[in-house]
């Protein structure tokens, strides 16, 4: 037999009498497979964004407006537009010309909501108003009435009509374009398949008056001529139409699904930043799981040496083994990732970050680079672990076990002193980066601290009981002395517990407190712009031009204006800041009663804001030599180039500075084309609020309140981005939580004889227990600090680029990631405590181990 296969066969047939160990390594393993093969559906899902169409399912092809900003300095990347791209109506005639097409059947969509008691459903879909001649698109045939020939008709999807218990025939209120209105039901509609948002089709002529964009259409469906392929003809209209966007299968969900294309980017920043993380802290935890099972083998692979073996063969021994027990964990893996990455992508649907229709997408690719990864992870940390015990000679060997040294070698204090350098590089040029922009920065120094800390992790724990030892024997009474003594003897194994609680500890206060301090100063910053006595808010799709002139003729209202908001560009001269779009207010101009702005003009002035004009902040004209009077070139979120001209300069926060237009403007260039809240000032805030109250309690879906309403609505935009960070460090310390009770468990279950030795010796379970305790909360509180250190690396920084010194966020994040590491520690010492000495001390003395 080959010296390979005996090897083989010892790894092998070793790894049943080291259950504890070998559990402790599959389950580093199982789970951070899991996690990347999830990160790797999350990943694919952003670049193919299946979502299958219902309302457009019937039509083959779905041609749509430009599909996103194609980045001037990079022409291969494209942002996606923030609003539905439309096309002029004159596009419907020259793709129908195009050869091989048999309809284009043009498709318009408006805010149309069922009231019900004159009020929408709460979450109820707006954009849900279409022509009856779009009905074709998707299936819709009548199953009762006839369809709407003359204004004031509507035709209701089945669903729709069953739910409400209406009928061809009754009368029913819709909130249109945010008005109510009375219409006849002429017909029920039912579609060739399932469609989840209603559908309400209205004649040409009401069509026409409710179009949010005149003159244009939101899509056009094409159906091919009979034995013209699909695909063919989406290539055919791509060339002879030019820039439109034509698609095809589960593409055109993106188009029905205006939400779908948005959502790109969320998830690829969450698959790739929480992939990342997972990555590092996979492979710390891999690492040092295996390193402390091999490092309490010490003596085995000692005698080994002594024997006859090679230090190569002792190497490939303990690297065959780890692999046997990862190749295992990484097919395990596989399941736990298809469940994960499940979960996750339904979680992010639930929680708002993606769109209920889009379908998450995780095949072979996912699972073989998830797999690929975990195994190279894995044979690293082996391969480095079993270096040191092989390299070493039998008698050193046999020492070392007895009494493991603290010290680390020359490449591992090396990599720490790399790794700090990175974190504080990291955190100091954070400072001097937009805030917007800093997170990006500075969240990765919460893995670099890490790093350093797992590299010198036996030298931190011996110096943290050499220097504070007193201390603890003080505090903790005559059972902590001996806790102190172990604790500084087994540096080694405690340095393995202390990475993943350091990591937890770190990326749970580091990504928390980061993001409720940006996400403060945020808005702050956007709220901050404007100014109002009372809000008012519609969820029925927006206020009508009549409904803003009765706000404005309410007593005691001296200005008003509608708000819209938008994200865009400027084009020319371009900003290069294309990946992230500025975001765009939307307001009335300045009147006799003043303007809802409270940001400082320094220069021009707000009474111009009036047609293609733009007031832009003072710091993004400078870094662009823009001066007022200027004309320029913007692209808007619905992918309109716009010529503008500069009439006033704002004294915008740096970080979140905002374009301001005019009102009118902006709207035009949005999906629902209206505005969905309006500010109001006046003298008396509370007598105002009262008489617009008044006003519009007739009004569907409108809502008064206070200036916090304005604060309100920007926070819950921010929250929406704010839960991807919440998301990424729950899994992350959940993960690490994991290998900190693995690590925790196997170090403890290892030193069955030593705990023999001393109930033999007098000491009652209790002791020994009460000692456990110390140990563990010598290493926990060690590990709170270094987190809170690493984190604060992190938080600093992005609270100086928001113009504060304290970091914002509530005390309990804090005080309950405190409770989490301790709630990890003790109970995980306490049941590995209880499992170690079942036995009696005699049997425990006998066993083999440490």
């Amino acid at each position: 037999m080959s010296s390979r296969r005996v090897v083989l066969a010892l790894a092998l047939s070793s790894l049943r009498y080291r259950a504890a160990a070998s559990l402790a390594s599959f389950i580093a393993i199982f789970v951070g497979c899991g996690l990347l093969i999830a990160c790797a559906g999350l990943f694919e899902t952003a670049i193919v964004l299946k979502a299958a169409p219902e309302r457009l399912s019937a039509a083959p092809l779905v041609v749509g407006g430009s599909a996103g900003f194609k980045l001037p300095d990079e022409e291969s990347q494209v942002v996606p537009y923030a609003e539905r791209a439309v096309l002029p109506e004159d596009q419907v005639a020259k793709i129908s010309a195009v050869q091989g097409v048999g309809q284009a059947v043009p498709d318009v969509s408006f805010a149309t909501v069922l009231l019900h008691d004159g009020a929408p459903e709460p979450g109820a879909s707006v954009l849900s108003g279409h022509g009856w001649d779009s009905a074709s698109l998707g299936g819709y045939k009548l199953t009762e009435g006839a369809a709407p020939n003359t204004p004031g008709q509507v035709v209701l999807d089945a669903a729709t009509a069953s739910a409400a218990g209406l009928h061809a025939g009754s009368a029913v209120d819709l909130a249109v374009n945010g008005q109510r209105q009375s219409f006849q039901i002429s017909g029920v509609a039912q579609p060739s398949q399932a469609v989840r948002a209603p559908a309400f089709f209205f004649s040409v002529a009401d069509t026409q008056r409710f179009n949010p964009h005149p003159g244009t259409v939101g899509l056009v469906g094409v159906f091919p001529a009979d034995g013209i392929d699909a695909t063919e003809l989406a290539g055919k209209i791509s060339e002879q139409v030019p820039a439109l966007t034509v698609l095809t299968g589960d593409d055109r969900g993106s188009a029905e699904f205006v939400g779908v294309s948005g959502s790109q980017l969320p998830l690829i920043l969450l698959a790739a930043i929480f992939g990342g993380m997972v990555l590092v802290v996979m492979a710390l935890v891999v690492s040092a799981t295996i390193s402390l099972t091999v490092r309490q083998r010490q003596q085995e692979l000692a005698l080994l040496r002594a024997t006859g073996a090679t230090p190569k063969q002792v190497h490939r021994m303990v690297v065959m083994e780890t692999m046997a027990v990862g190749a295992l964990a990484a097919v395990c893996g596989a399941f736990l990732g298809s469940l994960l990455g499940n979960w996750i992508f339904s979680t992010s649907g639930s929680l708002g970050i993606v769109p209920d229709e889009l379908a998450f997408t995780q095949d072979i690719i996912a699972f073989a680079a998830g797999i690929v990864v975990t195994l190279a992870i894995t044979f690293g940390a082996a391969w480095f672990a079993a270096l040191a015990a092989a390299r070493a000679r039998p008698i050193q060997a046999l020492a070392e076990a007895a009494i493991p040294g603290a010290k680390v070698n020359a490449v591992r204090r090396m990599g720490a002193l790399i790794c700090g350098a990175a974190t504080v590089l990291l955190a100091s040029t954070t400072i001097f980066m937009p805030a917007d922009s800093a997170a990006a920065i500075g969240g990765p120094a919460l893995l670099t601290g890490a790093i350093g800390v797992a590299l010198l992790g036996p030298e931190i724990i011996a110096w943290v009981v050499d220097r504070f030892g007193p201390f603890v024997r003080r505090v903790a009474g005559r059972d902590a002395t001996l806790a102190v003594i172990n604790t500084r003897a087994r540096a080694v194994a405690f340095a393995a517990v202390l990475t993943p609680i350091t990591l937890a500890s770190a990326v749970a206060l580091g990504n928390v407190y980061s993001e409720t301090t940006a996400q403060k100063a945020q808005v702050n910053a956007y709220a901050g712009q404007l100014q109002a006595d009372a809000v008012l808010t519609s969820t029925a799709g927006g206020f009508s031009p009549d409904q803003l002139a009765q706000i404005r003729s309410t007593p005691g209202v001296s200005t008003s204006s509608p708000l819209v908001t938008s994200s865009g560009w400027i084009e020319d001269p371009y900003d290069g800041n294309g990946s992230d779009p500025l975001r765009l207010l939307g307001v009335a101009p300045q009147d006799q009663g003043g303007t809802v702005l409270s940001t400082e003009v320094t220069e021009g002035s707000l009474t111009a804001l009036r047609g293609d004009s733009v007031a832009l902040p003072a710091s993004v004209a400078d870094s662009l030599e823009i001066k007022v009077g200027a004309k320029i070139k913007m692209r808007l979120g619905d992918g309109a180039q716009v010529p503008v001209t500069v009439v006033a300069l704002l004294d915008s926060p740096s970080s979140y500075a905002s374009m301001v237009l005019p009102a009118d403007l902006l709207a035009a260039h949005t999906t629902s084309g209206l505005a969905s809240q309006v500010l109001v000032r006046g003298g008396d805030a509370s007598a105002i609020v009262s008489a617009l109250s008044d006003r519009t309690k007739d009004w569907p879906g409108v809502t008064v309140g206070d200036d916090s309403t304005l604060a309100a609505s920007f926070q819950a935009s921010a929250d929406v981005e704010a839960l991807i960070n919440y998301l990424l460090a729950v899994l992350a310390i959940a993960y690490a939580a994991i290998a900190a009770v693995n690590t925790l468990s196997v170090a403890v279950l290892a030193r069955r004889r030593e705990f023999g030795a001393q109930r033999l010796a007098g000491a009652d379970r209790g002791q020994v227990k009460r000692m456990l305790f110390v140990e563990g909360g010598i290493v926990a509180v060690t590990g709170l600090v270094l987190g809170i250190v690493i984190s604060l690396f992190t938080v600093v920084p992005m609270a100086l680029t928001t113009g504060e010194i304290i970091p914002s966020g509530p005390v309990w994040v804090f005080l309950a990631v405190v409770l989490a590491i301790f709630l990890i520690v003790w109970p995980a010492t306490a049941l590995s405590a209880r499992l170690a000495m079942r036995r009696n001390a005699v049997e425990a003395v006998k066993m083999p181990g440490q």
